[in-house]
């Protein structure tokens, strides 16, 4: 799994060279034996755990010409039952999505498993998320413009960054997902969630009423309006994410909303100056539904 250059706080790899991060906690205490190999800076360094104790002190098993993390580990027999067993679909599901959120990831999953012969996958985007809502809309129908909106932005005022990729297409349903991190968010879970919507209806308002769609008297559009049909992907990653909620799943920093916001009401709004007439389609569509609605 060869990593990117994202910064120290944002990285997707669960292992450094230090140790077991946060992210891995869990699958190490619930393993028997747990083995990670960690490569960078010309090195190659291995870890090993029982139970999530540390066996062995960190050693350095000799160069490395490549930078990554190799985790090999066995689920706890004392924990689990005899039909324990690691999905390969669940685990593919999971690396593709990582290798979206994280264009410089080359991520590769093997299963040597299969009596008939191992079978392998591996996922490389270099569009991001665009490429991730591409996939997700491939279902949807026909899309109301062909462009997928997208822009990535570093913002000290968040100490971070944020991704975003958004395309409406004929379908009355939204496909909306937020990540924090690389970890999945729930979308109105979080102020990263929250100031996507926020930048998104005011992009299309001021945009709708600059070009005389809307006029003095007509309310702006709703963010439940805007969002109908519109596919998204919203990452961010925090040098020092907060979580809340009883799983930790949403994100609580209070400065993101105001960044997010920001960033997509400034691109978004841009999109639509720079392409007319797909923002006349996507603007249509919103406004002959309101009126008939």
């Amino acid at each position: 799994m060869p990593s990117g250059t994202a910064p120290a706080g944002r990285r997707a790899a669960a292992v450094s060279l230090v140790g077991i991060r946060p992210e891995l906690l869990t699958a190490n205490a619930l393993s028997s034996r747990l083995t990670a190999e960690v490569r960078g800076g010309g090195v190659r360094q291995v870890l090993e755990y029982a139970r999530g104790v540390a066996v062995t002190p960190r050693t350095t098993a000799g160069p490395a010409a490549d930078s990554g993390t190799t985790i090999t580990f066995r689920p706890d027999a004392g924990v689990f039952d005899d039909t324990a067993a690691c999905s390969f679909a669940a685990l593919a599901d999971r690396f593709r999505e990582l290798a979206f959120l994280n264009r410089s990831l080359d991520i590769s999953l093997t299963d040597e498993r299969p009596p008939g012969g191992s079978r392998s996958v591996r996922y490389l985007y270099p569009g991001g998320a665009r490429d991730f809502v591409a996939l997700l809309d491939a279902g949807a129908g026909a899309p109301v413009h062909p462009d997928v909106i997208g822009f990535e932005r570093e913002d000290p005022g968040m100490a971070g960054t944020v991704e975003v990729a958004m395309r409406w297409s004929s379908s009355p349903v939204n496909r909306i997902l937020g990540f924090a991190n690389s970890r999945p968010t729930p979308f109105y879970g979080g102020t990263h969630m929250e100031g996507f919507r926020r930048g998104s209806v005011a992009a299309i308002n001021t945009y709708a009423r600059q070009r005389g769609l809307l006029t003095a008297a007509d309310p702006d559009l709703g963010a439940e309006r805007i969002e109908e049909g519109l596919t998204a992907v919203v990452s961010v990653k925090l040098d020092h994410p907060e979580y809340f909620g009883s799983t930790r799943g949403g994100l609580g920093n209070t400065e993101v909303l105001e960044c997010v916001g920001r960033a997509v009401r400034e691109h978004l709004g841009s999109w639509l100056e720079e392409h007319p007439e797909q923002a006349a389609a996507v603007l249509g569509r919103m406004l002959g539904q309101a009126r008939t609605g």
